[in-house]
């Protein structure tokens, strides 16, 4: 490797660290910071939740419609952090969830549309992407996992510091952060648009609604909305985990959550043999018994003799996501044309980070304020096996209406 193409591994790998430490320096100890420092009900921690949907399914516009056709990438990516970094100063400032909801919503309408950018910014600079940019991206990884280090070393998601309202200074720390990628981003290389700005644009070809004609397969169809479903579940480990584990009085419960994510980097290096092992089919199955098995895991376990059981749950994250996810971005790219690629891509994202993951969150916030109990803590055995009920419901119905086929995985 040349030193200037070493050099812009570097330069890429930073920024992926900036913006993953940025996601999960808030994100996971959100449930928490709503219920202890602003007093929200469960079905306000769902709409504060359901904001990463909202800008899931805004994103489209803004990248098909702004970044993929006017302006430099690596120029819109900084301005929507130095944007986010005034919003989340403003989210450690609110004092009530009135307030906090009009920011973070604002939020994640701009840091959506950001995943896709710094992806856009490192495939244009590297020369073989399909082999360096898991290299690159694997520092996001390491960002989101030192973010819940640096918030439990710190206790501000112990019983006593929730409590305290010390979880507020994970904002600050966000904006902090946002800010420095916001100016680091100006630094960038150069990612300037590659349509002609004078081509006509449709609301279809923002949309990728191309796409849709994979429905078409029957194959297809029973992954896309299977994956919906899916996503429902996936909702309440985003939503409620943290509230869960520090309800129950696990110590250093967002330190511990990173297990999940050392757990993704595993998996992702062992995906492949699964895949050419056991199929599309069966890979995507262990997905989503996965999920099921971690619900279990969580309704029976605790933060006495049954730790080993919460930990075996998050350290499942590997499987969960990998294995369901990242296996199901390959099945869509083997069945999508070069045109449509990009468009199928974006068509499940939407449907799945978008549509399923919001119907999810409002199921969560509907079930566990179903089972809290008047002195305000909840009964949680009730409400994980909900989920895990119906991970199992769509394991079935996967399993019987979708029919194996080979899927081409290129390794590197």
């Amino acid at each position: 490797m040349s030193s200037n193409s070493l050099g812009i591994s570097i330069r890429l790998s930073v920024m992926m660290f900036l913006q993953f430490f940025i996601w999960g320096g808030w994100f996971v100890t959100l449930g928490s910071y709503l219920g202890n420092n602003l007093q929200a009900t469960d079905a306000q921690s769902s709409m504060a939740f359901s904001t990463q949907s909202w800008g899931a399914i805004i994103a489209p516009f803004i990248i098909g419609l702004i970044a993929d056709r006017f302006f430099n990438a690596e120029r819109i990516l900084g301005v929507l952090h130095l944007i986010g970094a005034v919003l989340m100063y403003m989210m450690y400032q609110a004092t009530d969830f009135a307030n906090f909801y009009p920011y973070v919503l604002a939020y994640m309408i701009l840091f959506m549309p950001t995943l896709a950018l710094v992806n856009s910014v490192s495939f244009r600079q590297l020369t073989d992407p399909s082999k360096q940019f898991s290299k690159i991206r694997v520092f996001g990884t390491i960002g989101w996992v030192i973010a819940g280090i640096v918030i439990s070393a710190l206790a501000w998601d112990s019983q006593q510091g929730a409590q305290e309202g010390m979880l507020k200074y994970t904002f600050l720390m966000v904006a902090i952060c946002s800010a420095v990628l916001g100016i680091y981003s100006f630094t960038l290389p150069k990612t300037p648009p590659q349509v002609d700005k004078g081509e006509k644009v449709t609301i279809s070809d923002i949309l990728g609604l191309d796409a849709l004609k994979l429905l078409a397969n029957k194959n297809f169809a029973v992954f896309f909305f299977s994956s919906v479903l899916i996503c429902i579940p996936l909702a309440f480990y985003y939503q409620i985990t943290n509230p869960f584990l520090l309800e129950i009085g696990m110590s250093n419960a967002t330190g511990k959550q990173a297990i999940g994510q050392v757990s993704e980097v595993v998996f992702m290096l062992l995906l492949p043999v699964f895949l050419t092992r056991y199929g599309i089919k069966k890979t995507l199955l262990f997905g989503m018994l996965a999920w099921a098995i971690r619900y279990v895991l969580f309704a029976y376990g605790n933060a006495d003799s049954g730790t080993w059981m919460l930990l075996i749950g998050i350290a499942l994250h590997g499987i969960c996501y990998d294995f369901f996810f990242v296996s199901g971005q390959i099945y869509t790219d083997s069945k999508a044309g070069a045109k449509i690629q990009s468009a199928a891509q974006g068509l499940i994202t939407l449907a799945t980070y978008g549509v399923g993951m919001l119907i999810g969150f409002w199921a969560a916030g509907q079930i566990s304020g179903m089972y809290t109990n008047a002195d305000g803590t909840h009964t949680w055995e009730n409400i994980w096996l909900i989920p895990a009920g119906f991970s199992v419901l769509v394991f079935i119905l996967f399993s019987v209406f979708f029919k194996n086929e080979k899927v081409a995985y290129k390794q590197d």
